[in-house]
């Protein structure tokens, strides 16, 4: 038995934990709807392809911008968890529309306002966790909120192909049944987390000004550069299934990629999250980028779904190595008092990175092969390393 790691993991507050649940209950309500969305809307409502891309353009930009503010007005007010507790309220109320919903307007809607539920809650909830840790386990309370956040992720998808076996692909009643969990996670959040009593001000300010910006160091500023390069060579999750799709896998069994990715990744984001706190942040990312190159080596000259899978793999291990550290060096390096800026601008960069590489991904996809995509992956993450050992990560080294 690993009695230092039990030892360890009691030193994480049981609002962590707790918060740690809620984001595994959402994740679960929300996979199960999102897993099935597209073919919901396709085959149930007659939705074009652009129709259901212009639907989830608009409601992950939604998300980006919402999280600015979220995260900025936590820190004007100095409350993260009522903040929390709206988002996860509002993520919770929009699941009853995708199972009612008779046209894609409806469905648009529904996944508008889950989106900005979303944007809402994410930087007041990863600024409560900074709040709520002890530095000394500050990793291992992201990566432990992280992992459980990811089990939902792959529950979730599993859930609704069971559902969908058993029901005779009745896809309103699964999406009935993810309604369960959403509310399960705000009742949760509710009785659980115990915000704790931050310093205040004598008065309010308005983080969003030059004066206050300028508070963010140049140590946060690289880090969200780093965070941005990271996402550049880590495009949407989507082309993992359609190169698995390459590869032979059969169509009925394609939502077992994400399980696979988010399995590694779930089972790897809090050992590695207690490794953060001990060991360099540099050394650490260097290997994150390093696993990402093998990925997506693996992925560009994989040529069956075997094979694919092993990139995959890695892929979640890349994840597990890095998301949880990225936040940890956010909190380190943001001002307590600034906290839900610090990480709705990591996330804002960070998205539009995504934007911009899953854009990039699907061009090269088109017109010159798979293997580009993820080769062109494998240079970013080359041009990221190379950053990393010129100038080392401003997070904390215990070496």
């Amino acid at each position: 038995m690993d009695t230092q790691g039990i030892k360890y993991s009691r030193q994480i507050p049981v609002s962590i934990w707790a918060l740690g649940f809620v984001s595994m209950l959402m994740d679960i309500s929300s996979e199960m709807i999102h897993s099935l969305l597209p073919v919901f809307m396709v085959s149930v409502l007659g939705a074009s392809a652009l129709t259901v891309g212009l639907i989830e353009g608009v409601a992950e930009a939604t998300a980006l911008v919402v999280k600015v503010f979220s995260g900025t007005l936590s820190d004007y007010i100095g409350k993260r968890k009522a903040l929390a507790v709206i988002g996860y309220g509002l993520g919770a109320l929009a699941k009853p529309l995708f199972a009612i919903a008779s046209s894609t307007g409806m469905v648009f809607t529904a996944r508008f306002l889950d989106r900005v539920g979303k944007g809402i809650r994410g930087a007041p909830r990863d600024a409560l966790v900074a709040d709520l840790a002890p530095p000394q386990v500050r990793g291992a309370a992201y990566g432990l909120r992280q992992s459980l956040d990811t089990v939902g992720a792959f529950t979730g998808p599993l859930l609704a192909m069971g559902l969908m076996l058993l029901w005779s692909n009745d896809f309103r009643a699964v999406f009935w049944v993810a309604v369960i969990p959403g509310f399960l996670a705000v009742a949760l959040l509710l009785v659980g987390v115990q915000e704790p009593q931050l310093q205040r001000r004598d008065r309010r300010i308005n983080p969003i000004q030059w004066r206050e910006l300028k508070r963010l160091s140049e140590a946060y500023w690289r880090v969200v550069a780093i965070g941005a390069i990271f996402t550049l060579a880590r495009f949407s999750e989507a082309f993992l299934v359609l190169r698995a799709l390459q590869g032979g896998l059969p169509v009925a069994w394609v939502p077992m990629v994400l399980v696979a990715m988010n399995l590694v990744y779930a089972a790897s984001a809090y050992p590695l999250g207690r490794l953060s706190d001990r060991v360099s942040h540099a050394k650490l990312l260097a290997l994150g980028l390093a696993v990402l190159i093998a990925a997506d080596l693996v992925l560009a000259y994989g040529n069956s779904w075997h094979v694919v899978f092993s990139g995959v793999a890695l892929w979640g291990l890349h994840m597990g190595l890095t998301q949880g550290l990225l936040a940890t060096m956010v909190a380190d390096t943001a001002p307590t008092d600034m906290r839900g800026t610090a990480f709705g601008f990591f996330n804002l960069l960070s998205g539009a990175a995504m934007l911009i590489a899953s854009v990039l991904a699907g061009l090269l996809w088109d017109h010159l092969g798979a293997s580009y995509t993820f080769i062109a992956g494998s240079v970013f993450c080359a041009l990221g390393l190379v950053g990393i050992a010129l100038k080392a990560s401003p997070g904390r080294a215990h070496n």
